[in-house]
């Protein structure tokens, strides 16, 4: 059994994600980190099928990461908790629960293409999380890399408000670009602007011999000026004065101190450090190893984990401290022949083997027997260890009640974190197995991958009595149905993908309604409901501010229950949004008033807000299309046709390729990747992400109501 991590060496822990845009060079980076580090003997392709991360044989073939994945490794004496996640919009539920719990963020980008949609979505999601991130330009050998470009599109689209939002700040440059086919001065290492030195990688061992030298001539007035550049942005915020009377006295601040002050102004997100490499030469890479340890931060230099009491409801706050009570989120579930495993990130206290963890939102205990380290691949067994303090990462096995998402804890000392939010399906397709023999297999496997992936639903639909299975996008269900294939055997027909509506009130309406019989037996409950709408996507909710004396807890709770139900689904079937019930009066009846009485008011009060008060809303995409400049009309005239709204187009580069962002409804897109092959040659490629729910013309309706 191997010893868990010492709880005084927490400050040599990081747990860090990989993000970035799909094919920015993500894995492969990754590759070289796990190279370097020791974990693997011999590189991994994407191309080949063979890397650490993408194990799944669905990955290898489509050569994308589509489960995130966990790796520890260390590096100068650090302990690192590495998760690879994927690029593409379908599977930005890995993105965002790996966020959630995560200290700190590689992000990756191209070094041609710069800041990419799901560059964007992705650094969003950071953001969210409040995650200090370091950013590293990849691909600096290809076919017209521009580092500087890269960096002005960050600053562009990603920090254009400094003060609020962060800077990137290059403490790396590259040496050259491009490949020495297409380049006069082809990509061939990097420059330490702390240290002021240029690094160059050994291809005959694979980058893994670092050969350091003095800055080349050609080069040194560039470096000075990125140097100058960073020290500037530095001492803007050198509090404790680290760097700035040696520059003001014309010396040179000592390199520690600088890292020290890079490190003070990432943890607060006043900088992203920018480094530049590539993972397919094989350079740069060992630097960003070290800024991972120098910059990114440990679970100790990480606020309190906020959460509530679930019996009190106040606020309760968590530290990264072993003698605090035992708090953590499970944040991932992944389906095993031997049993499902659950991943824990440990907040407060220790998790321990053969301990009773309390689940807080479910009111459950589970037993937790043994706690494990785990590699990328889950068929390369576990590592059992003898307890995780925090800011570990663990998995554990046999959990009968819990989820993504839950929170588990101490039963004396109960806390509820804020659950992982998820983006809703926008596609569903009808499903059914090829045998009958396989109907209960086949609702078995799926009630699984809803388990593991808490974006993927399955319903089954009342009017048709299909089972429909719902996602984020046609590649998201199609990994799903081959997963069933493949790992579950089961045979499967699946129907056209269609769009997953959603039902909004056109305005708010208050009604008042009266119950004063249930069939032939006399009953009462008298309730006044205000249905108001949001203006930002929220869930349903429902809400009361009636105080007991007037409707007795049973009551309120049958009608809270009721209202919840009911708006459920709107007039056409589809789930409601943006709603909000408040009941704000009700009267009683000490002698004919019951739940049932209650329950059916709150339906009765449902049906009056919506009749003749609904609007449909169709999920539109934010579309972006990366094009040679010859192919740009035609990419444009075909979004106009799909009734897209072009928000962006933009050279890149030296401008003979376009970037093209637009909003579409996504009921005209289910052709989308094919055409834009068509109008291109195969040489244009697109991205589709979920942008909003906009109301859906009058037509779409009338078809649906069969007018």
């Amino acid at each position: 059994m191997a010893k868990s991590t010492p709880t005084e060496d927490l400050k040599q822990i990081r747990n860090i994600g990989v993000i970035a845009h799909i094919d920015a060079g993500k894995t492969t980076t990754t590759e070289h980190l796990l190279f370097y580090a020791g974990v693997k003997h011999k590189l991994g392709g994407v191309d080949q099928g063979t890397t650490e991360t993408d194990y799944d044989p669905e990955e290898q073939a489509r050569g994308i990461t589509i489960y995130s994945a966990c790796v520890p490794f260390t590096w100068r004496g650090f302990n690192v908790n590495l998760i690879d996640t994927p690029g593409h919009v379908d599977f930005t539920a890995e993105v965002e629960r790996s966020l959630r719990v995560l200290d700190g963020a590689i992000c990756v980008f191209d070094g041609q293409k710069g800041v990419e949609a799901q560059s964007e979505t992705v650094w969003r999601q950071a953001n969210k999380y409040a995650v200090p991130r370091i950013v590293f330009v990849n691909k600096m050998d290809v076919v017209g890399a521009n580092f500087a470009h890269t960096l002005e599109t960050i600053r562009a689209r990603l920090t254009p408000n400094p003060a609020e939002q962060g800077r990137p700040v290059p403490i790396v440059i590259p040496i050259g670009y491009g490949s020495p086919k297409d380049s006069p001065t082809p990509f061939r290492g990097v420059i330490d602007l702390i240290e002021m030195q240029a690094l160059f990688f050994d291809p005959a061992d694979l980058g893994k011999t670092v050969k350091v030298e003095s800055v080349p001539e050609d080069l040194l007035l560039e470096a000075l000026d990125y140097r100058a550049k960073l020290m500037d942005m530095l001492s803007e915020s050198d509090e404790k004065d680290l760097i700035t009377s040696a520059l003001l006295d014309g010396l040179e601040p000592e390199p520690a101190k600088v890292r020290q002050l890079v490190r003070e102004q990432t943890l607060a997100r006043r900088i992203y450090p920018v480094l530049a490499g590539s993972g397919r030469e094989h350079i740069g890479i060992q630097p960003l190893l070290d800024a991972v340890t120098y910059y990114l931060p440990s679970p100790l230099d990480r606020p309190p984990v906020v959460g509530s009491n679930p019996k009190s409801k106040k606020d309760e706050k968590r530290k990264p401290d072993p003698k605090e009570p035992f708090c953590g989120l499970l944040f991932k579930v992944v389906g095993h022949p031997n049993g499902n495993r659950y991943f824990v990130r440990v907040y407060s206290g220790v998790m321990k083997p053969n301990m009773r963890a309390f689940n807080a939102g479910k009111d459950v205990k589970e037993n937790i027997a043994k706690l494990f380290h785990v590699h990328a691949d889950p068929a390369k067994g576990l590592e059992e260890v003898e307890s995780a303090p925090p800011g570990d990462i663990v998995c554990v096995l046999g959990l009968k009640d819990s989820a993504t998402g839950d929170t588990l804890c101490e039963t004396a000392h109960p806390i509820l974190l804020e659950p992982i939010s998820f983006a809703e399906a926008v596609v569903s397709q009808s499903i059914e197995p090829e045998s009958g023999a396989d109907k209960d297999k086949l609702a078995s496997s799926l009630a699984l991958l809803q388990l593991e992936d808490p974006t993927f639903k399955v319903k089954l639909d009342k009017d048709t009595a299909q089972t429909v299975m719902s996602g984020m996008g046609t590649l998201h269900l199609e990994v799903k149905r081959h997963r069933l294939e493949r790992d579950f055997r089961v045979k499967v027909r699946v129907g056209k993908p269609r769009v997953s509506y959603r039902e909004m009130l056109i305005s708010g309406k208050t009604v008042e309604v009266e119950v004063d019989r249930m069939g032939d037996k006399p009953a009462y409950a008298k309730l006044r409901v205000s249905f108001t709408n949001f203006k930002v996507d929220r869930p349903v909710i429902v809400n009361n501010s009636v105080g007991p004396e007037a409707l007795p807890a049973l009551f309120a709770a049958a009608a809270e229950r009721g209202l919840a139900d009911a708006l459920q689904t709107g007039e056409l079937g589809y789930p409601m949004m943006n709603v909000q019930a408040t009941i704000t009066d009700a009267k009683i009846d000490p002698n004919l008033s019951s739940e049932d009485s209650f329950l059916k008011a709150a339906s009765q009060a449902y049906r009056e807000a919506i009749d003749g008060n609904i609007q449909l809303m169709e999920p539109i995409m934010r579309v972006t299309v990366t094009t040679p400049n010859e192919f740009l009309g035609n990419i444009i005239g075909d979004l106009t046709q799909r009734r897209g709204i072009i928000e962006r187009q933009e050279a890149i580069g030296a401008g003979d390729t376009f970037e093209v962002e637009a909003f579409v409804p996504l009921r005209l897109l289910f052709d989308y990747a094919d055409r834009v092959r068509s109008l291109s040659q195969g040489r244009a490629a697109s991205g589709l992400e979920p942008h909003s729910y906009e109301p859906a013309p009058a037509d779409v309706r009338r078809e649906m109501l069969g007018e």
